[in-house]
């Protein structure tokens, strides 16, 4: 597996090995040893998976305060989503910088998204799953979200004009979240 860092400290994009052939193709999509000889020690404790119909749905920008913080591991199993996280712990030399990470069906890549850190996503094709670990249960009185058009922000998203939930059309400004982070 190649692991890659991002610019923004904790987060990582991971490459699993694939072994191909005519009849298709076989990897391991998670292998808690391996992550543990790279310095990822995470216990995930629920998977979660969502289907997008229409290329340019947005999810997002989404997280849960701590103590109910969650790590993710994102990967797409069908289709292809541009990822998005921003970091929001205060005291972060990257507070509020983001990056975007292009995640599909044929490059096989996994992002994981430490706690502390904002994640959404964009669908570019129709019909995409999204498969993601967490290692916390959902929390409904935690659950928060920062707008995905936020001018400060600055997010260069593959649509102007994408198809969202009520909740995420009426998440605040970064300026204005409840985030109870530290770097």
């Amino acid at each position: 597996m190649n692991l890659t860092s991002s610019k923004l400290n904790g987060a990582t994009l991971l490459e699993p090995v694939v072994h191909g052939d005519h009849r298709g193709f076989f990897m391991e999509s998670y292998n808690d040893q391996l992550m543990k000889q790279h310095g990822l020690n995470y216990y995930f404790i629920q998977d979660n998976q969502s289907f997008s119909v229409n290329p340019g749905v947005l999810r997002g920008l989404h997280y849960q305060l701590s103590p109910k913080a969650q790590t993710k591991l994102i990967r797409v199993i069908s289709g292809a989503i541009y990822d998005v996280i921003v970091d929001i712990r205060k005291g972060s030399p990257t507070f509020g910088q983001w990056e975007g990470f292009i995640l599909s069906e044929h490059n096989y890549r996994q992002l994981l998204v430490p706690k502390g850190f904002a994640h959404g996503f964009c669908t570019l094709v129709p019909n995409t799953q999204v498969l993601y670990k967490v290692d916390e249960y959902y929390s409904p009185e935690h659950d928060r979200g920062i707008l995905w058009s936020d001018p400060a922000l600055g997010i260069d998203w593959p649509t102007s004009t994408p198809v969202l939930s009520e909740k995420d059309q009426k998440h605040p400004l970064l300026k204005d979240a409840e985030i109870n982070f530290d770097f």
